[in-house]
């Protein structure tokens, strides 16, 4: 079975071997060490491969970069998840261009009956901010996943209202789980490790680089049953993902905004060239999708304060920090605390789940009365 895994990791490292060409040896071979037992004129035999991909497959040799990974892997509990795999996203399978090989972190299912992806801009207005949150809240007592792809704006707010409303999060990286991408999401990141995951096709060094995201937005886009665009320009990611899920048959649903804002330019223009339905909140998705009239069990908490809440020494640290309706930024919390400033971000978010702490627009808090 481990050298198995070692081929499959393998497969997906060979120049001139892309997805659809690795399926289609696959197809071809049954398993990935057959594809590497196959001698030269088999290979070349295959529609699609020819002399110079045989040759990239024969010639092969990188496996300490594989073992160093699995090594990897394994101090982190990460899960391999191959394209061959029960467990491999069955929605995302279905696309032509999907994974071979994907490595997740968490503990949310990957074919849970219902995904949604929400993208938006990295720069959303009040109004984003406030719909998005609405809209999350909204979903809580559906039994949804929620998707995106951990990049500021309406990514991470997406990502914080579920876990806020106890809705497992999927974040798909643009680079390997080494990282996260900004740092500044570190505390979320770890959070959505414990309800949800996190999820990527790259080995640990990989660096998030421009490339990398449009390939993200693949994953976001098809392993969601609809894809959800709050806020957008003209052009941009969001846009991109929701043509990736037009272009597999899922459904998209858009935001609508004020004519001449420009975030609300790419939404309107999905919406008035019939690439994505107009919505104006969760029911409309839920009406739309077939998921309204289900009695399905609720996985959400009351987002009100829960009482008596027992706090740790360093949480009541931060807690002391706030008098009556003080209003503090988190670079403000990270100097007056004296602690780590990812330890105060994981803190901070921590509390606000609780209900103890407010979070305000520009990375403000407040103590919630």
């Amino acid at each position: 079975m481990q050298e198995e895994l070692r081929h499959q990791m393998a497969l997906t490292q060979i120049p001139q071997i892309g997805d659809i060409v690795a399926k289609k040896l696959l197809a071809h071979f049954r398993t990935a060490s057959a594809v590497f037992e196959a001698d030269k004129h088999e290979l070349e035999s295959i529609p699609d491969i020819g002399v110079v991909r045989a040759a990239a497959i024969r010639q092969f040799r990188d496996y300490e970069r594989v073992d160093n990974e699995i090594a990897f892997m394994e101090q982190h509990e990460i899960q391999p998840v191959f394209y061959t795999s029960p467990s491999y996203p069955q929605r995302l399978k279905h696309c032509a261009d999907s994974p071979v090989m994907l490595y997740y972190k968490g503990n949310a299912d990957l074919n849970a009956g219902r995904i949604v992806s929400i993208v938006g801009t990295r720069a959303p207005g009040e109004y984003g901010k406030t719909v998005c949150a609405k809209l999350v809240e909204e979903l809580a007592a559906h039994n949804v996943i929620v998707v995106s792809g951990m990049a500021y704006g309406v990514d991470i707010i997406a990502h914080r209202q579920a876990l806020l409303h106890n809705i497992p999060t999927i974040g798909v990286l643009a680079h390997g789980l080494d990282r996260i991408y900004p740092p500044q999401h570190q505390g979320t990141a770890m959070s959505m490790i414990e309800n949800g995951g996190l999820l990527t096709e790259y080995f640990s060094d990989t660096q998030p680089d421009k490339q990398h995201f449009p390939m993200r937005n693949r994953i976001v886009a098809g392993i969601a049953d609809a894809t959800i665009v709050i806020e957008s320009g003209i052009k941009g990611g969001s846009l991109i993902t929701a043509d990736i899920a037009n272009s597999y048959n899922k459904d998209v649903f858009a935001i609508p905004g004020r004519i001449g804002d420009p975030h609300a330019a790419g939404c309107n223009e999905l919406i008035r060239t019939n690439r994505a339905m107009l919505i104006t909140c969760a029911a409309d998705v839920l009406q739309t999708m077939g998921w309204d009239n289900d009695h399905s069990p609720k996985i959400r908490r009351d987002p009100q304060r829960e009482l008596f809440v027992t706090l740790n020494e360093a949480e009541q640290h931060i807690v002391t920090l706030f008098t009556g309706d003080d209003e503090k930024h988190i670079d403000q919390l990270r100097q007056e605390s004296h602690l780590p400033g990812s330890q105060v971000t994981s803190l901070v978010l921590k509390l606000e789940m609780q209900h103890v702490l407010r979070g305000l627009p520009g990375q403000k808090y407040q103590l919630v009365n």
